[in-house]
C-alpha cells in the first residue's frame, strides 16, 4: 500500500479510537472509498496496537501505582475486578461471532453509516438528559455496574456503534458523570483492545508478509502519536463541551458516507 494511505489510516485510528465516534467505522469507510482492502483486515487490526500502547503510555505511572496498591487497597482490588467483569461479555461474544463480524458486518458500509448516525442521535439525547450522578471517581464503579457497562460494550461489536461510545453511554446511564464515564472507557479499552488484537493476530498471522512491515510500522507509529495527543486532551474537552460535538460529528460522517455510497457505490 502507498505510504500516504498508511499515514492517513494511522491518523484516523489514533484520532478516533478513544472518542465516541467509532474508529472501526471510520477506518473501514476510509478504506472502502480509497479502494484499500487488507486480507482479514490485518492492517487495520495491527495498527490498533499503536492506540493500545498510547493509552498505556499516558496512564503508565497511574497503572503502576494501581498495581502496587492492589495487595493493601480493597477499593483498588474491587476496581480491578470491575474491569475484568466489564471486559468479559464483549470478549466472549466477540470470540464466538468473530467470523461473522469480520466477513459480514465489516463488509457492509451502509450498515456502518447507519450506526454512525444512530449512535450520534443517541449521544445527542443522552448529553441533554440530566441523569443522576452516583460516581465521580473511576475507582468507585462497583462490579455490578461495571458488568452493565460491559453489556453496553457488546453493542460495539457492530462496526459504527463505537466501543468508547457504547461504554460511555452505559456509564452515564448507570450513574457516572461524563468525565468518569469517559475515563472508565479508557481503562476498559486496554484489556478489550489487547484481547481483540491478540485474537486477530492469531487468526491472520499466516496472511502477513515481509512487504507489510513498512506500511504497518508507519500506521502504527502515526496511530500511537495521534492517540497520545487525543487521550491527553479528551477528558478536559468532554468535561467542558460534553458529547454533543461527537454526536454531530457522527451524524455528518454517516450522512456523507451514505451519500457517497449512493453516488459511487
Amino acid at each position: 500500500m502507498p505510504i500516504w494511505q498508511a499515514v492517513l489510516l494511522g491518523f484516523i485510528e489514533g484520532l478516533t479510537e478513544f472518542l465516541p465516534v467509532s474508529s472501526t467505522g471510520h477506518i473501514l469507510l476510509a478504506g472502502h472509498f480509497m479502494g484499500f482492502d487488507s486480507p482479514g483486515k490485518t492492517f487495520e487490526v495491527l495498527i490498533q496496537l499503536g492506540a493500545i500502547l498510547a493509552i498505556v503510555y499516558v496512564y503508565f505511572w497511574r497503572l503502576i501505582e494501581m498495581v502496587r496498591s492492589l495487595p493493601h487497597d480493597p477499593q483498588m482490588r474491587r476496581f480491578a475486578v470491575a474491569l475484568l467483569i466489564a471486559f468479559l461479555p464483549a470478549a466472549l461474544l466477540g470470540a464466538l461471532l468473530h467470523k461473522y463480524i469480520k466477513e459480514v458486518l465489516f463488509e457492509t458500509p451502509a450498515l456502518i453509516c447507519a450506526m454512525l448516525i444512530l449512535g450520534g442521535i443517541v449521544l445527542l439525547v443522552v448529553d441533554r438528559i440530566k441523569l443522576p450522578v452516583r460516581f465521580t471517581d473511576v475507582t468507585d464503579i462497583a462490579p455490578p455496574r461495571a458488568f452493565g457497562i460491559g453489556l453496553f460494550q457488546c453493542l460495539a461489536l457492530v462496526p459504527g456503534v463505537s466501543r468508547s461510545g457504547s461504554t460511555i453511554v452505559g456509564g452515564l446511564l448507570l450513574g457516572a458523570d461524563k468525565r468518569t464515564a469517559a475515563e472508565f472507557s479508557f481503562f476498559l479499552a486496554m484489556p478489550t483492545m489487547a484481547g481483540a488484537f491478540a485474537l486477530d493476530l492469531f487468526k491472520n498471522w499466516g496472511r502477513l508478509h515481509a512487504a507489510d512491515a513498512l506500511p504497518i510500522g508507519v500506521g502504527f507509529l502515526v496511530a500511537f502519536v495521534t492517540a497520545v495527543i487525543v487521550v491527553r486532551m479528551a477528558l478536559e474537552f468532554i468535561g467542558r463541551h460534553g458529547f454533543a460535538p461527537f454526536g454531530w460529528w457522527r451524524i455528518v460522517i454517516g450522512t456523507l458516507g451514505l451519500a457517497a455510497l449512493a453516488v459511487y457505490g
